[in-house]
């Protein structure tokens, strides 16, 4: 069951208990419980709302820094990793595999605001080797929502 909740809830984490518990063909309670114990144990880490900030007024620039690093003795990539995440405007690191060490995803109001972010802050950590900076120019798909959806042509075929 455990599986099969956490899918669903992936999806749709607003979805109601009584309808998982149809879902599942289980009884409410037993849902209540063991999404209870799932957040106990750390296995749900949160509940997120997906929104479209292009579809707002609100400002937002959102950037993706590969970044190599020295690894501590003793500590491997946690310690510089865990001083990464500590900073505000971080939303995400990630240990990554191949020329880079920990993508860093992180936001600001505009790419002046992530540039100085970059340079000020996170160019200047002891371990820190080397950074390469993506801005999000445009979001198709987000966490499995797709979010440019194609305008459909609602004008009628004319056949000569």
């Amino acid at each position: 069951m455990r599986e099969a909740l956490l899918a669903i809830i992936e999806r749709n984490s607003r979805i109601d208990i009584k309808e998982l518990a149809i879902l599942l063909g289980v009884e409410e309670a037993a849902v209540a419980n063991e999404l209870a114990d799932m957040e106990a144990e750390g296995i749900i880490c949160g509940y997120h709302t997906l929104i479209d900030w292009e579809k707002t007024s609100k400002e937002k620039v959102t950037a993706l820094i590969e970044v190599r690093v020295t690894p501590q003795r003793g500590q491997g990539f946690d310690s510089i990793a865990e001083r990464i995440y500590q900073y505000p405007e971080v939303q995400s690191v990630y240990l990554i595999s191949g020329g880079y060490d920990l993508m860093v995803i992180l936001e600001g109001k505009t790419l002046r605001e992530v540039s100085a972010f970059v340079s000020d802050k996170l160019s200047t950590l002891d371990s820190v080797l080397s950074a390469a900076t993506h801005f999000i120019l445009k979001k198709y798909k987000d966490h499995g929502t797709v979010l440019a959806r194609k305008k459909e042509d609602e004008r009628e075929m004319i056949t000569p």
